[in-house]
């Protein structure tokens, strides 16, 4: 039976049977049954990491008294990743997280620059949490069209969609994505919090796995 260890783009944490391309780390949210609490999160430094560095390895949900107890995430892409509020790991993807926090500083201003990762990681905490209920990442509207490639934003249908190039790639909930449609028209809401939407209209590019 799948864990409950994959997020979706909206930020829901389920049991599902695909499998991520990149890993996430909250914090500890499962119990000894290897089922999750009420938290959706122990600290502010939401990764996304990749899936195999360095031959290390470890269950998704050690048990206590593990060397590392935390619940490992998993999600379809960094696109998606980034919809639930997640930024590049400093460690196992180290070259794409000084890309990312070069592209965070300058979005936050030059009192940002040479700040250390913990202060970045309460702004995109902040951010993720502003003005909504507290498991679930930030919403806003905005207009499709001013919209980067790489955001997640809600279809008419009710699903969710990354939008790329000129198409929208609806949200598959058995993992994935469904074939392209139309890119939405007029206002959206967007599902991407928005500072992190801002990170790729200064530069940073999300890999989507279609």
């Amino acid at each position: 039976m799948p864990l409950q260890n994959r997020v979706t783009p909206e930020g829901e944490i389920v049991a599902a049977p695909w499998r991520g391309a990149m890993m996430g780390n909250r914090g500890c949210l499962h119990g000894p049954d290897n089922t999750l609490g009420r938290a959706r999160w122990r600290h502010a430094n939401w990764v996304c990491c990749v899936t195999e560095f360095r031959g290390r390895h470890r269950l998704p949900m050690p048990p206590p008294g593990s060397p590392t107890v935390y619940t490992a995430l998993f999600f379809w892409d960094e696109a998606a990743a980034f919809a639930a509020g997640h930024r590049p790991c400093a460690e196992c993807r180290n070259a794409d997280w000084r890309r990312f926090r070069a592209v965070l500083e300058r979005v936050l201003g030059p009192e940002s620059r040479g700040a250390p990762a913990s202060a970045l990681d309460r702004a995109l905490h902040r951010d993720r949490l502003q003005g909504v209920a507290p498991k679930h990442p930030a919403r806003h509207e905005a207009l499709a069209a001013d919209l980067p490639d790489g955001t997640f934003v809600r279809l008419s249908d009710g699903r969710a969609g990354c939008l790329w190039a000129d198409a929208c790639l609806p949200w598959r909930q058995t993992g994935g994505y469904d074939a392209p449609v139309k890119r939405p028209m007029g206002t959206v809401e967007v599902l991407t919090p928005s500072l992190l939407v801002a990170t790729f209209h200064a530069g940073y590019r999300p890999v989507i796995r279609a």
